[in-house]
């Protein structure tokens, strides 16, 4: 008899993938093109420079806003081809311009009215203040600076997630308010009836994304799966994992290593809302999830009664198997993060050698370790637990600097790398990476800051 070997799978970027890319890319550049000619043509002309520089910010922020709206729209083309840890990075830096232009559009406009009029810059803010458009548009700039400023990664920290969520269900009436403020006072884009279209065009397109994304395709997968809850497992004195069941859970074509925004409707309250990574490989019948307590949502799952009902938007994320370009694979780890690390330990298209670090402060603090280990053994995956506090010690336990990383996985630049955990852990393990060498393409972080 012959021994018949079976070489790992290794999954490339798909054709699809590149697709994706090269569309938004095209969609944003030629948008962006058709913006500049739009200015350059607009009318009527501006009363001085300092006016038509007011124009100019003002037409790009209502274009970055209108970007904005696909980025959070949720749309599974872009969650399943982009994956989450780009989308973040790209709505971190659409806010970070959004704010500026919210800054400079009505500071240049109102420089350029207080020349024309021959008062101060002060004096013109009243009398432009005066005029409904003007001043809907006052507040939504208003709203958005505030917005920014719990934003702000010191301000963040000190907010709930259920808050900070809820701080950014804001965006909708800032939108709502900068609509009207167009209707009345964009000009460049009301040169002709072919710009005016094209530009509500693109407004209709950004809003029906949203509406989509956000609340229907949503409803109708709840309608359709009818989620319960079917069991509440205490894992450790703060972490319960939740067991859910369904129907025809396989339309949801879920894969470990994603997540999906869970409410629970009658325990909670609707604007109650947070993203859990599924803790197992879903199997077509049944979903868990693992949970912390540290907001109010997730300090309550231990109390939720079976048979609640579950409403969840989702599956959302490209942290999956199908991201590998590699044979073998280094799966990291650190506290709670560990949720989507063991999903995708048990997902059978994670073939080939598989390295595990598991970064907590004690062996206690390890939740689900025991499951880990059944699993590793199984794969025949190799599980290191790095324990203790960062920096104790001589040498410091510094177990994620370049050099012991390197010293722990040798062959580290030949594996894609998975890593989920605390922001500061998870930065420096990408900083580490990029230091030995390890390909952008091979590293994949789950991020969780796009929740607007």
């Amino acid at each position: 008899m012959t021994a018949v070997t079976t070489q790992p799978k290794t999954h490339r970027p798909t054709h699809s993938d590149r697709v994706a890319h090269a569309v938004l890319w095209a969609f944003l550049l030629a948008n962006l093109a058709i913006v500049e000619l739009m200015y350059a043509t607009g009318q009527p002309p501006a009363y001085n420079t300092l006016h038509a520089i007011g124009r100019f910010f003002g037409l790009h922020l209502a274009f970055v806003m209108a970007l904005q709206l696909l980025l959070i729209s949720r749309l599974p083309f872009l969650e399943h081809h982009i994956g989450m840890d780009h989308l973040t990075r790209w709505h971190r830096w659409t806010g970070f311009s959004l704010f500026w232009l919210v800054l400079l559009h009505p500071t240049f406009v109102l420089l350029g009215y207080a020349k024309l009029d021959k008062i101060s810059f002060f004096a013109e803010i009243p009398n432009l203040a005066g005029q409904t458009p003007v001043l809907l548009g006052m507040i939504a700039a208003g709203l958005v600076v505030i917005t920014a400023a719990v934003s702000v990664r010191a301000v963040r920290r000190r907010l709930s997630y259920e808050a900070w969520h809820a701080m950014h269900l804001v965006v909708y009436v800032i939108v709502g308010l900068g609509i009207i403020h167009q209707l009345y006072e964009g000009s460049a884009f009301k040169t002709n009836a072919l710009t005016e279209a094209y530009w509500w065009a693109l407004w209709a397109f950004a809003i029906l994304s949203v509406i989509s994304g956000r609340f229907i395709v949503p409803l109708i997968r709840n309608a359709r799966h009818k989620l319960k809850v079917a069991a509440v497992i205490p894992e450790s004195d703060d972490v319960v994992s939740v067991h859910m069941t369904g129907r025809e859970l396989h339309r949801l074509q879920a894969r470990a290593g994603q997540f999906f925004m869970w409410r629970f409707p009658g325990h909670n309250g609707w604007w109650q809302v947070n993203p859990f990574s599924l803790s197992a490989a879903p199997d077509g019948r049944s979903l868990r999830l693992t949970a912390k307590g540290i907001g109010l949502t997730s300090s309550g799952l231990r109390n939720l009664p079976v048979g609640s009902k579950v409403y969840a938007e989702g599956p959302y994320g490209a942290f999956t198997a199908a991201r590998r370009t590699k044979d073998h694979t280094l799966l990291i780890a650190g506290g709670i993060g560990v949720t989507p690390i063991r999903a995708l330990l048990e997902d059978g298209d994670l073939t080939g050698d598989i390295v595990l670090l598991y970064r907590v402060s004690t062996p206690t603090d390890a939740v689900l370790l025991g499951e880990m280990q059944n699993l590793a053994a199984v794969r025949g995956a190799r599980l290191h637990l790095l324990t203790g506090r960062t920096g104790q010690g001589v040498p410091p336990n510094e177990p994620f600097t370049p050099e012991n990383l390197k010293a722990l996985v040798p062959d580290i630049t030949e594996r894609d790398v998975f890593v989920c955990g605390p922001a500061p852990m998870t930065a420096a393990v990408l900083k580490s990476l990029r230091t030995l060498g390890v390909p952008a393409r091979q590293r994949h972080a789950e991020i969780f800051r796009l929740a607007s």
